[in-house]
């Protein structure tokens, strides 16, 4: 196997399976997928997060981002101070208590997930993985942005 299928296969693996996870998990809270990163933001962030903070933290478009958070208000899990039939990016979430409930077993769940996947890793192997995770991601993203 070339350097391009195992990397590529890989990757595409790997989120493959973390799909299906966030689809399992998620349904046990009557939620989906798409709401897992936006739920996971808001608890590491009590103080909120605008959407457009969200948008850049859990690397989706602003739509989907406004949609979850939609959805997530509807809910009961987020609020915010939004006037009245008004949108507005600048507008800060935050967890609900039913919310910050939710998401703290999330976490604990998110938490076994990494246990097993990271079964038989070692720290220092994590840690360099990590680290080439992090400059294959920035040499891409650089070369993404000189092809544009």
């Amino acid at each position: 196997m070339d350097r391009f299928e195992a990397f590529a296969g890989m990757i595409i693996d790997l989120n493959r399976c973390i799909q299906r996870i966030k689809d399992s998990e998620m349904k046990q809270f009557g939620l989906k997928a798409s709401h897992t990163m936006c739920l996971y933001q808001l608890s590491q962030h009590r103080d909120g997060l605008t959407a457009t903070q969200l948008t850049e933290l859990c690397s989706v478009d602003k739509a989907a981002i406004s949609r979850t958070l939609k959805q997530l208000y509807e809910k009961e899990l987020v609020k915010c101070d939004l006037p009245e039939n008004k949108r507005s990016y600048r507008t800060v979430y935050q967890l609900t208590d039913e919310g910050a409930t939710l998401t703290d077993a999330l976490n604990e769940r998110i938490n076994q997930v990494l246990s097993t996947g990271g079964s038989g890793v070692t720290d220092s192997s994590r840690k360099a993985m990590y680290k080439s995770l992090k400059i294959i991601r920035d040499n891409l993203e650089k070369y993404v942005e000189e092809m544009e």
